[in-house]
């Protein structure tokens, strides 16, 4: 199926509605620090600040997404969205409130809509024939990747420009206007109640460990070479002002590899297309640790970023291989948090190196981490046959999985 015939009325007010939620996730941490740079200390604030925002959305991802109804899922995603909006304006408000008083709110903006872009998903997902999921999810791919590109650009402008207190208060605002939006949606995707076989949502949700430790491996690699990028720059004698370019073909590269995944039908099943894709990001990594020239360094980023983008879009497809219908939503809000994770870890693991070895010594210790992280993934999901209880809980596997982007059931997926 074509993107053409994906895109409909419902979509495109779909997303409308993710850019008012995940703009202000994008540009959150970079605003918290416009925020309170200016205070004794800022900087340093303004870096906990963010933490904590970080740490708000992995703990409430999870636990507020297994808790997600299907059939009714708009009030759920509404009034986290509205609790975030709440958050992100009082920030913006109060600039000069305590530290404690505003670290509260970070972790409130950031746990409160955080199961917001898995219900978003999965509200998409089953939004669209099954055999459109591929390119429906390659669409919000590539509208993920230019929020992220657009963010950070809006809140230097409106922080520098106008006030810092505005990227946060303009933050509040969008995330408000896509509560009104949620009512232009279905309130909810269809599900069999019994779809589970009886099992808890826990359990279902930690058969699927080896997807979300890839995930994280995924973006954990990727982030690290964005942390030590700058330092990666100076080391080899380049003006770090090219982090910017350099980052921006990260990006376009991600946005291309999501267009170009939902175009057409890949071999092999979607754990092998992941593994491959995995170790080809890890290979262009390992290449911008050694590579000395500028030019150099756009290419190899720039298809590390295609590559990237193709990874998560098969870990989110083999979400729904081994996911019933009603854990979805939780399914996808773990995954959220799993990324955070692997980018929290990649920073801090960044900021203990930096300190004793080189930058690039550096980025091949993070690729080291992230392609060990791959192989526990992939042999996690290397089992001998399916559980009764899973093929219960998956549903008809065959006829879900048989999407654009990993073949169909004859190749096994």
């Amino acid at each position: 199926m074509s993107y053409r015939e994906v895109v409909s009325g419902g979509v495109v007010r779909w997303g409308a509605v993710a850019v008012g939620a995940r703009m202000p996730v994008a540009a959150a941490p970079l605003a918290l620090v416009f925020l309170v740079r200016e205070r004794p200390g800022g900087y340093a604030l303004g870096a906990v600040l963010a933490a904590v925002y970080v740490v708000g959305e992995i703990v409430g991802a999870p636990l507020l997404g297994m808790r997600m109804r299907p059939e009714r899922a708009r009030p759920q995603l509404a009034w986290g969205l509205a609790v975030g909006a709440v958050a992100f304006g009082a920030l913006g408000l109060l600039p000069e409130a305590h530290p404690v008083v505003l670290g509260a709110f970070a972790f409130l903006a950031g746990a409160a809509p955080a199961a917001a872009p898995g219900g978003l998903r999965a509200l998409l997902t089953g939004m669209v024939p099954d055999k459109a999921v591929a390119q429906a999810l390659s669409l919000e791919s590539i509208l993920t990747f230019g929020i992220w590109a657009v963010a950070p650009a809006a809140v230097t402008g409106l922080a520098l420009g106008v006030s810092p207190a505005l990227p946060l208060v303009s933050a509040g605002v969008l995330m408000a206007a896509a509560v009104a939006g949620l009512w232009l949606l279905p309130e909810g995707w269809h599900s069999d109640a019994d779809d589970r076989g009886g099992e808890s949502m826990a359990r279902i949700l930690v058969r699927a460990w080896p997807i979300f430790v890839t995930g994280a491996a995924s973006l954990s690699m990727l982030a690290l070479a964005e942390l030590v990028l700058p330092a990666l720059l100076e080391q080899r004698g380049i003006a770090v002002g090219w982090a910017g370019p350099l980052l921006a073909a990260l990006a376009v590269g991600s946005a291309v590899g999501s267009f170009v995944y939902g175009l057409r039908t890949w071999p092999g099943r979607l754990r092998t297309q992941s593994m491959v894709l995995m170790f080809a990001v890890s290979a262009c990594l390992a290449a911008v640790a050694v590579l000395p020239g500028v030019g150099w360094l756009l290419a190899v980023l720039g298809v590390a970023g295609v590559l990237q983008a193709g990874a998560m879009l098969t870990r989110n497809l083999s979400l729904r291989e081994v996911l019933p219908p009603s854990a979805l939503a939780a399914g996808y809000s773990v995954m959220y948090a799993a990324v955070g994770a692997g980018y929290a870890a990649s920073g801090s693991l960044a900021g203990g190196l930096l300190s004793v070895v080189s930058p690039s010594t550096a980025i091949l210790a993070g690729v080291g981490l992230g392609v060990l992280l791959t192989v526990v993934g992939v042999l996690g999901e290397v089992k001998p046959a399916a559980s009764p209880g899973a093929v219960s809980a998956g549903g008809d596997v065959a006829e879900r999985t048989a999407v654009g982007g990993g073949g169909d059931a004859e190749r096994g997926l």
